[in-house]
């Protein structure tokens, strides 16, 4: 599969302005975003590419900040040259060891992921992610039931299946994420636990979960929370990322309307995860 790689120039770099862009952009279908020296690079799928909905996406932000932008094709084998030639291994509290098929083992680690990540979303470097896999560090999975969504390359589900699961459901919408997950599973041992769905909320089994992991965006999460507070458990805890800080208010209001109250909240910049509790 190629993807078009744009390239943004950005000058007179104001954080805050060019993440309302790369979000912009991530609704406009775009998957996996990179820093660069002068501002950001964005690729999407070629065949998921839409003109006027990649201007329409831009809309605005010229009034706000100067941008430019050139686009690329990458064939798919140099898009897997380029994950390798950028992917670093990382950890998330002291504790879990995130590598690539092509780094060393670190067995002093209590929990490593090996990720062949291909392009798919979900290596841990971004914020959302690590926030995630750090919520999952803290929290107690031991015997209970996970459904992860979104689940890109498979990272939540995979440190949920190795914190004792009992049973793990992770589901993307993306049939290169699903592929990945299923390999990722393997990889890393957890296929006994774990499986791999590709779809979107229709999807979720008709069954409850004691734990929900959801790293999407905000528009998803808005569109998939009832279906996630229906089929979690009384207490059971949801897990939510991929928004900006002044996302917060109106998440907490729809998940409000469906038994989900606040319980604990993480933020990288101007990332957030929330941990909510069904009431």
């Amino acid at each position: 599969m190629d993807y078009f790689e744009f390239e943004f120039i950005v000058k007179f770099r104001e954080a805050f302005w060019q993440d309302l862009l790369i979000n912009a952009l991530s609704e406009a279908g775009f998957d996996t975003f990179e820093e660069s020296s002068d501002g950001f690079n964005a690729y999407i799928p070629a065949s998921a590419f839409n003109e006027d909905r990649f201007i329409e996406s831009l809309a605005g932000f010229n009034e706000l900040f100067a941008f430019s932008y050139h686009k690329n094709t990458i064939k798919a084998r140099n898009w897997n040259e380029l994950w390798e030639s950028n992917f670093v291994p990382i950890t998330i509290k002291d504790q879990c060891y995130v590598r690539a098929t092509f780094h060393s083992e670190a067995p002093e680690y209590p929990f490593e992921i090996v990720i062949d990540p291909k392009m798919s979303f979900g290596t841990g470097h971004h914020q959302t992610t690590s926030m995630m896999l750090a919520f999952i560090l803290e929290e107690d999975f031991k015997h209970k039931a996970v459904l992860d969504m979104g689940c890109g390359t498979g990272i939540l589900a995979i440190l949920a299946a190795k914190k004792g699961a009992a049973e793990v459901v992770a589901i993307d919408n993306d049939p290169v994420c699903y592929q990945s997950t299923l390999e990722n599973f393997k990889l890393n041992g957890v296929g006994g636990v774990a499986t791999s769905l590709c779809g979107s909320k229709e999807a979720i089994p008709v069954r409850c979960f004691d734990r929900v992991l959801a790293n999407i965006n905000r528009n998803i999460l808005l569109d998939q929370l009832a279906a996630y507070s229906q089929v979690l458990v009384p207490d059971g805890s949801l897990f939510l990322s991929g928004f900006y800080e002044a996302d917060c208010d109106i998440l907490l209001r729809k998940a409000n309307d469906h038994s989900l109250r606040l319980a604990h909240k993480k933020q990288d910049g101007e990332w957030v995860c929330l941990k909510l509790i069904k009431a």
